[in-house]
Order: structure tokens, then sequence, then C-alpha cells
């Protein structure tokens, strides 16, 4: 068989295993968006957005939406991509990070509990200013930008939640460039091990609190805006003073006083 008579096979069979695999995905999303959907309902009925909205205008919204596996290693979206949807993270965990204007990479958080995110880009009609990467086999609902808005103009109590927390972000950012200012190094990672436990702060967990998810000491660098090797060598330190302790891939919060004291609080 010659060369010009193989190729179009190989055509057709790439063309054959596509279309499986896209046939796949989309009895995959069928089933979790019909077999799952009241327990999806709950997860988006607890959180601040959604939490006034009555049942059902969340079921209508959910049934706008997709539901969507990411394995372990897969990008849900790239900085710089159109922002066309609004995502809900409902299980697994996904990392949002960004790279800067020198070539850094800057870890922004790590979604390990249901809540939406993406929708800034869509508010904004701008391109996504982060990446967002599955760190494990992960499930996220979404649902088109224009759709979302619609959902918004019909339910004021969720735009006025989302308002408000589009304000928290504005203002723990303004905190972070307070922190460069006015905290050394020491104090910033003491109170961002804190704000991992407790993001607001408000209420400073109990010794003996672990890290809700698995933190590298270069993400607690980019979240410090520090260096990896001066956040291991502080990290060291608060070992040594039994301020923090390492079980297994996770930090446990020992000294929770002296931390809270480290990091002027």
């Amino acid at each position: 068989m010659g060369t010009g008579s193989v190729e179009p096979v190989l055509a057709f069979l790439g063309l054959v295993l596509a279309a499986v695999f896209l046939y796949a995905q989309w009895v995959m999303s069928t089933a979790l968006r019909t077999g799952d959907s009241t327990q999806l309902e709950q997860a988006m009925a607890k959180t601040p957005i959604l939490e006034h909205v009555g049942r059902p205008a969340i079921q209508d919204l959910v049934s706008e939406g997709s539901v969507r596996q990411y394995r372990r290693g897969t990008y849900l979206f790239y900085q710089g991509d159109a922002s066309e949807h609004v995502f809900f993270f409902w299980r697994g965990r996904i990392e949002v990070s960004s790279i800067s204007v020198m070539g850094r990479r800057q870890l922004l958080t790590t979604l390990d509990s249901p809540q939406f995110f993406g929708e800034l880009g869509v508010l904004g009609d701008q391109r996504r200013t982060a990446t967002a990467l599955a760190l494990e086999e992960s499930t996220a609902w979404l649902i088109a930008g224009d759709r979302f808005l619609a959902f918004l103009d019909k339910q004021p109590e969720a735009t006025r939640a989302l308002l408000r927390s589009l304000a928290e972000q504005i203002q723990a950012h303004e905190s972070f460039v307070e922190d460069l200012l006015f905290l050394d190094l020491k104090g910033r990672v003491a109170k961002r091990l804190l704000q991992l436990v407790s993001p607001s702060l408000d209420d400073l967990p109990p010794d003996g609190s672990v890290l809700p998810a698995v933190v590298t000491h270069a993400d607690l660098a980019s979240l410090c805006g520090g260096s990896r090797e001066n956040v291991t060598r502080i990290l060291s330190e608060f070992q040594r003073r039994d301020l923090v302790v390492r079980e297994g891939r996770r930090y446990v919060l020992k000294d929770v006083t002296g931390l809270r004291r480290l990091a002027a609080l």
C-alpha cells in the first residue's frame, strides 16, 4: 500500500477517535448534570453569592450551564484567554496563578471548597488575568458569560452579594500591599499561614489547626512576596520555635498566638 493510500486512512481514524472522545465527554457531562443536579444546587445555595436567592432561581441557573470533569494536570483556562464562561468549583482542587511581566509565577489561590470563580473577567469584559489548573481530579460547573449576566439582572440579591465579594477582593489586595510595606517577610509568612486556615482573620484558628491544602515553599513564597529560599529558612525557624510542625505534606499551626504576634495582629 502506497503512502498516498495510507494517509487518508490515518486521517479517518483520527476523526473517529476524536468523535468517540467528544461523545464520551458529552455522556459524562450529561450524566453528572442529571444525576447530581440537586447536590450541585445545594452547594451553590451555600455560597455567599446565592445564599439569599430562592431555590427555583438556582435550579434555573444550574440548568443553564453544564458540569465538566477535569483530570489532574488539565488547564481550565489560561491567562490571556477570552473570558467566555463563569465557573463554579465543585469537587477536587484547583490552583489559580498568574505570570508577572518579569516571568515569575504568582500563586493567587487554591480552590478546595465549592465557590464561583472566573466571574471578574466576564463582568469587566476582559481577558483572563490568571490561569486555572486542576491539581487533582476535579469537577466544575460552567455557564456562558451572557447567561450569567442575564441571571444577575433578574436577581438583585445575587448582584449585591457579588459586589460585596469583589469589594473584599479589592480589600485583600490593598492589605497585601500594606503587608509588603509594613511587615517583614517573617511577619508575612506568619500571617499567610493563619490566612490559609482562617481567610478573614476575624476568628483566629485554634492551636493544632491543619492547613487545608498542600502548600509548597514556592507557593508560600509567592503568597508572601519573598524568595523560596528565604521562606524555607523562616519555616525552619518556626519549626525550631514550635510555632508550626510538619505532618506529612501539610503544616500544622502549633502556636497560633505566637504566629499572631509575628503577624502584628
